[in-house]
């Protein structure tokens, strides 16, 4: 019969083993959070293969659609207001990177701040986590580089927040800051929306009935109206593999491997409290 101590420090190797184990599996499956240090085009999706639009809108309502990792130019003049947007789902952390190409020296005399703005499907001006949102070009620049970072979006909220929720987002380029002789002068713009995905770490306990693009409340009228219906269709496209692909996330992950761990420890726990039993020396029923 093997002592107390043997079976203590058996039971010790076997629980250090599972645990290093569940940890490897834990750090290897789930991505890491991610760092407000990283790149503003860290992790974004791939690039759309097909040609990117070559103009933009001037209103929301008539703002250019991008795909996400796709790239939209146009030529406009000093004082326009430029739109697209771009559809962004729950778990994913959408970025904006703008490029304007100035007017020749010749035609400026003075600096000018451009400024990109990102609202969501309700038209909700949202906040950039980082990133150089306004930028100033002196008279002498050929170019300014824009970015907005922002926060990950949610699959539900509180109807008072204003956290960003899955749907068409859009962005308006815009000069801000500029001379009014200096309007009108021919720029060249160019907009590319990325995302990253950032995992179950901010997932929630909730999701939209739908996503909050162009039309879709009209839409999902429509489907229950009849075979008559005409075809849902929005305008802003949506994410390669759909919104709100499934109802797997990596939390899973955690809370399998959290209990599983828990479950080890209560049996080392239990290993360790049991004590002797009856000595052999006694006999049953004493």
């Amino acid at each position: 019969m093997r002592t107390p101590i043997r079976r203590a420090r058996g039971a010790r190797r076997a629980l250090t083993g599972a645990l290093l184990a569940g940890l490897t599996l834990l750090t290897t499956a789930s991505p890491a959070s991610p760092a407000f240090a990283d790149g503003p085009s860290a992790g974004a999706s791939p690039s759309s293969d097909s040609a990117g639009p070559t103009e933009a809108g001037t209103t929301f309502r008539t703002a250019t659609a991008l795909a996400q990792g796709q790239t939209g130019t146009a030529q406009a003049s000093t004082g326009d207001y430029l739109y697209w947007v771009f559809p962004a789902d729950a778990g994913q952390r959408p970025t904006v990177e703008a490029t304007v190409k100035l007017p020749e020296n010749a035609a400026r005399r003075s600096a000018s701040t451009w400024q990109i703005d990102v609202y969501d499907g309700l038209r909700r001006r949202q906040a950039c986590a980082y990133g150089h949102q306004t930028r100033k070009a002196g008279a002498e620049a050929a170019t300014v580089e824009l970015s907005c970072v922002l926060r990950p979006v949610r699959a539900w909220t509180e109807p008072w927040a204003n956290d960003p929720l899955p749907g068409s987002y859009y962005v308006r380029l815009t000069v801000v800051d500029l001379p009014a002789d200096q309007l009108g002068l021919p720029i060249g713009a160019e907009v590319r929306p990325t995302v990253k995905e950032v995992g179950g770490a901010h997932d929630v306990d909730g999701t939209l009935s739908e996503p909050l693009v162009p039309g879709v409340s009209v839409a999902s009228a429509g489907d229950g109206a009849g075979a008559s219906a005409a075809p849902r269709t929005v305008a802003a496209g949506e994410p390669e593999d759909g919104w709100a692909s499934g109802w797997w996330t990596d939390r899973w992950l955690w809370t399998v491997g959290g209990g599983v761990l828990a479950a080890l420890a209560a049996v080392f726990g239990y290993s360790l409290t049991r004590g002797r039993g009856r000595p052999s020396h006694v006999p049953p029923g004493v």
